[in-house]
Parts: C-alpha cells; structure tokens; sequence
C-alpha cells in the first residue's frame, strides 16, 4: 500500500532516495515531512525569574505606576465589574477605560501631592512648539488657500444655479409668447376663412399692451429721473418727447377731417394744383422783380 512505501522511503538513506527518484519508483505526497507541534505549558517559576531580573527597585515618583479598579458609576453607585462590561460593546469597553483612568487620577493626585511635586503648568510656563513657525505660516497658507477655493466653488455653484433658473424663466417667458402669437394667428385665419365673426384677439392684444404700457409708466414714475437728469432738467428746461413724437396713432389713423381731396390729387386753384401755388419763379422774373425793387 502507499503507507507501507511511504514508511520504507522514510527509513532510506539520502543516496538511495535518489537512485529512487531517478528509477521513478518515488510519487509526489509520498513523503511527508511532518514536524513536532511544541508542547505548550505554563513556566510560572521562569515567568518569575524574568520579571525579577528586568524589575528596578525604584521609587514610586520614578515609576508613577497606578493600576486600579474602576470608578463607581455616579448612575448606579457601584464598580462596574469586569465580566459586566460587553467587550464588543464599543461604549461599554470605552466607559470602563474611562472610568479606570478616573480611579488612577483620584489615586495619584493626592500622592503627588503630599510628595510636594507640582501638578499643574504655571501661568508663566513657555514650551518651545513642535514645528517652527515657517511650517505653521504654510499650514496657514495651505488652509487660507483651500477655504478661498471652496468659497469661489460656493459662488460658482450659486451662479450656475441662478443662471439655470434665469434660462429656465426665460424659455417659459418664450414658450408663452409663441402659444399666444399661435393663438392669435389661428383666430385671425378663422375670421379670414370666415369661420368665425368675434375680434376678441384685437381687444386682447390691446388690453396686453395697454398694461404693459401702465405697468411701464408705473414703474417709471415710482422710480422717477435720477439727480443728474433733475439737475439738467431744471437748468435746461424740459423741451417734451422728441422721440416717436410724429408717429402715427389709432386715433390719428381713423382722423380724416383735415383730409382735401383737391389738394391730395392737384385738383386745387392754378395749373398745378397745390405744386402750382408753391411753385418757385424763374431766374428772369426773379431779377425782373429784383429790378423792380431798386
């Protein structure tokens, strides 16, 4: 069996190994070298010996050592015992740190000082820092720099967010000028293809823009000329509106009565009409006339 030639290789010497791997009558897993497991124990006496040799006979304020129980818990009154604390109960395992290292302070306080040895730093107490004041300046630097940069990407973010709401403001603005521009356009192929009889779209049309024309003179008149249009107002007069002023109107448009179809078509007195009566002398009578007059 694989035991039985496994347990004769093992009794070979090196060279007849060999000449065995050579033949090819070795396998590979047949010879397993297998080691001791040390047997465990527990040394107290050499556990001993040790600690006595690297142990110093010194003095307590040398060593400042304190091991001690926990503190009583100021909730329930008493020490908290060792098998009561979880150890996988993070906030159990830290309370009893804490409270442990309470215990050595409240012990080794009041030892320190009956040895008269000070406790607290002095008011005037100066420790040269840990970094020099050149590594400090480039903290400073370093985190000046990092708190300017997030507030321009504060700014950026802000910007962005109220450009997006402008655009947004804005195509819903177009999106409702085009479906009223549709809607009155519809309305006016209706009334052309004589499909309907109603010009609610005109009247619609001039209220919008009647509104926006009260909206504007509100707005102008709550807001009025700043100080250097008053100044220039009352030191040069204020002649009215020059721009627009020869525009024509709804009212002015259905106004005919100043309309004369004699002088419109050069029907009126004279050979030519209105052309006739403004018409201009030749150069001869204008100096007949010139003549007459010296």
């Amino acid at each position: 069996s694989d035991s039985d030639s496994g347990s004769e290789d093992s009794s070979l010497s090196d060279s007849e190994l060999q000449e065995a791997l050579l033949r090819g009558d070795l396998k590979p897993g047949l010879n397993v070298v297998l080691e001791e497991r040390p047997k465990r124990r527990n040394d107290t006496d050499g556990l001993k010996q040790c600690l006595a040799d690297f142990r110093k006979p010194l003095a307590w304020v040398e060593r400042l050592d304190v091991t001690l129980d926990q503190v009583l818990d100021p909730v329930s009154q008493s020490a908290s015992s060792k098998d009561a604390v979880d150890p996988e109960n993070d906030f159990q395992r830290e309370m009893s740190f804490y409270r442990q290292a309470q215990a050595a302070v409240l012990e080794a306080l009041p030892r320190l000082r009956k040895l008269q040895i000070p406790t607290r730093r002095p008011d005037d107490y100066f420790a040269e820092m840990a970094k020099s004041d050149q590594q400090m300046q480039k903290i400073r630097q370093k985190l000046k720099s990092k708190q300017e940069a997030m507030e321009r990407s504060e700014k950026a973010k802000q910007l962005r967010a109220m450009r997006k709401y402008g655009k947004k403001v804005q195509t819903e603005i177009l999106q409702r000028r085009q479906k009223e521009k549709k809607n009155m356009l519809n309305a006016v192929k209706k009334y052309q293809k004589g499909l309907s009889d109603k010009l609610d779209f005109l009247d619609e049309e001039q209220t919008s823009s009647q509104g926006n024309k009260k909206g504007s003179d509100s707005q102008r008149t709550k807001k009025g000329p700043n100080a250097k249009r008053r100044y220039k107002n009352q030191k040069f007069g204020f002649g009215g509106k020059k721009k627009g002023s020869k525009w024509n109107t709804k009212e002015s448009f259905n106004d005919v009565s100043s309309f004369r179809a004699k002088v419109a078509h050069n029907k009126g007195p004279g050979k030519g009409g209105k052309k006739a009566l403004n018409k201009r002398p030749g150069k001869r009578a204008r100096q007949k006339m010139k003549s007459r007059a010296r």
